[in-house]
């Protein structure tokens, strides 16, 4: 026996902004319900997506980026600049040492990644130092002269 859903009026059967709602809600159901199970497999929705967090600092000369890359080693570790953007890839390898124990559950991350952004100017390509200690990537990028802030003074006559 099919359940069909009671209206009250024949006027509401006419409705279109009652079917939309109808809509709407089986949506948000949908949404809901494929979001809420994410976390019941290995990565999830989250699969090859991994990238590293980055803090960014803008001063007088300098661009300050620090990167979280945790359980790296440097040769792992690629960084280039192009113009305004700076491009990090890397890839972290898994374990293979885990002899004779049951995962029960894993939320570490392996695989490639590649994380661009755009810098708020342009850096000299030749002045950029990098440094790795304690899973952080610090990388110094010096602004071009052209780029850099001037200040002009104003003679008042």
């Amino acid at each position: 026996m099919k359940l069909v859903p009671w209206r009250e009026t024949r006027r509401d059967a006419c409705d279109p902004f009652r079917e939309l709602e109808n809509i709407q809600r089986e949506m948000n159901q949908l949404f809901n319900f494929s979001l809420d199970r994410w976390d019941e497999k290995p990565y999830g929705i989250l699969e090859s997506a991994w990238s590293p967090a980055i803090d960014v600092f803008d001063s007088k000369d300098n661009i300050l980026v620090k990167a979280d890359i945790p359980g790296m080693k440097k040769e792992d570790i690629e960084v280039s600049v192009h113009g305004d953007t700076l491009s990090i890839k890397g890839e972290k390898k898994e374990e293979k040492e885990v002899k004779e124990k049951d995962f029960v559950k894993t939320e570490r991350f392996y695989g490639s990644f590649t994380r661009s952004l755009r810098l708020p100017s342009e850096v000299d390509s030749e002045k950029v130092t990098a440094t790795y200690k304690d899973g952080v990537l610090e990388l110094t990028l010096a602004k071009r002269e052209e780029t850099k802030p001037k200040q002009i003074k104003i003679e008042i006559k």
